[in-house]
C-alpha cells in the first residue's frame, strides 16, 4: 500500500471509529443514569475522554501529512508524538478517576439491576472491540494511531468487565461486584496506558531510541578503517519511524576523495546496522574534546 493510501486509509478509520464511539457514550450515559451503574458510567465517561482522544489522534494525523516549512523545517511529525502523549497521560487519570470513584462505591454500595447494566456493555464492548480492530492495523508502526488503539482496548475491556459485573450481580444480588471489577479493570487499563506515556515522553525528551546504543554506534564508525575517532554523537527520533543522528568524526587525512569515499562507508554502515535513514557527519582531523562522546550542551548555555 502506498504512502498516501495507507494515510487515507488510517483517516477513514479513524473516523468511522469517532462515529462509533459517539452512539456508545449516548447509549452508556442513558443507561448508567437510569440505572445507577457506575461501571456503566465509568464506561461512558471513559468514551467521552476517548472521543477526545480520537478527534486529537484525527486532528494528530492529518498535521502530519504536511510539509515541512519554514517555520517547521522537521514537518509536523511530532503532532502525533504529542498526542499520543496527551492521550496516554488522559487515559492514566482516567484509571485513577475510576479507581477513586470504584473504592467510593465499595465503601457506600448501590443497588444496581444487573440485567440492564449487563445488556448495555455488552453493546458497548462489541462496539468498542470493532474500533480498536479497526485501529488495529496503523497501531504497529504509528505512536499516536497507538494510543487511540489502546484507549478504545482499554475501554472494551472496562465494558467486559461491567458484563461480568453485570451478571454476577444478576445471579447473586452482590452489587459490590460492580466497583471491584472496575477497579480490576483499571490495571489492564494502566497496563496498555503506561509504556505509551513513557515512549512518548522519550521521544518528547529527544532520548536515544531504545533498541540502539550510542556507544554501539560510535564503535561501528571507529572501526571503519579511516576513522580515528567519534565525538558530539547526537540519535533522538522525532518520530519513531524517523531516527536522526548528527556526529563528527575525526579521520587520518584531509584528502576530499577520501573524506567522501569514508563518509559513504559510514552512512551506508549506520543505515544498515541500525536503521539510521537521515544523518548528518561532520568531518575534521582535529579536535578539542576527542574523549567526549556526547557534547555537554550547559557549557553552552553558560556562555
Amino acid at each position: 500500500m502506498s504512502t498516501f493510501a495507507s494515510y487515507e486509509h488510517l483517516r477513514s478509520r479513524l473516523s468511522l471509529s469517532l462515529a462509533l464511539n459517539a452512539a456508545i457514550i449516548v447509549a452508556e450515559f442513558i443507561g448508567g443514569w437510569i440505572l445507577n451503574s457506575i461501571g456503566l458510567m465509568s464506561d461512558a465517561g471513559h468514551n467521552l475522554v476517548d472521543q477526545g482522544s480520537l478527534f486529537l489522534a484525527l486532528y494528530a494525523h492529518l498535521l502530519t501529512s504536511r510539509p515541512a516549512t519554514e517555520a517547521r523545517t522537521f514537518g509536523y511529525h511530532r503532532a502525533g508524538i504529542i498526542a499520543a502523549f496527551l492521550n496516554s497521560f488522559i487515559l492514566l487519570l482516567t484509571a485513577l478517576g475510576i479507581t477513586l470513584v470504584g473504592f467510593k462505591r465499595l465503601l457506600e454500595p448501590t443497588p444496581v439491576d444487573g440485567g440492564w447494566v449487563m445488556a448495555i456493555a455488552a453493546l458497548s464492548f462489541g462496539a468498542n472491540l470493532s474500533i480498536a480492530l479497526l485501529l488495529q492495523h496503523g497501531a504497529k508502526d504509528d505512536l499516536n494511531i497507538r494510543s487511540a488503539f489502546w484507549h478504545m482496548l482499554g475501554d472494551a475491556w472496562v465494558s467486559l468487565g461491567v458484563v461480568v459485573s453485570g451478571g454476577a450481580i444478576l445471579f447473586t444480588g452482590w452489587t459490590v461486584l460492580d466497583p471491584l471489577i472496575s477497579l480490576l479493570v483499571v490495571v489492564a487499563i494502566a497496563k496498555g496506558a503506561w509504556p505509551l506515556f513513557k515512549e512518548s515522553l522519550e521521544v518528547l525528551l529527544e532520548s536515544t531510541p531504545p533498541k540502539i546504543s550510542a556507544s554501539h554506534v560510535a564503535s561501528t564508525i571507529e572501526a571503519i578503517p579511516g576513522v580515528k575517532n567519534v565525538h558530539d554523537l547526537h540519535i533522538w527520533a522525532v518520530e519513531p519511524r524517523l531516527i536522526m543522528m548528527t556526529c563528527h568524526v575525526l579521520v587520518d587525512g584531509d584528502d576530499s576523495a577520501m573524506t567522501n569515499d569514508l563518509l559513504h562507508a559510514i552512512r551506508d554502515r549506520v543505515s544498515t546496522d541500525f536503521g539510521i535513514k537521515h544523518m548528518t557527519i561532520q568531518m575534521g582531523t582535529d579536535c578539542c574534546h576527542p574523549d567526549e562522546i556526547h557534547c555537554d550542551l550547559t557549557t553552552l548555555t553558560k556562555q
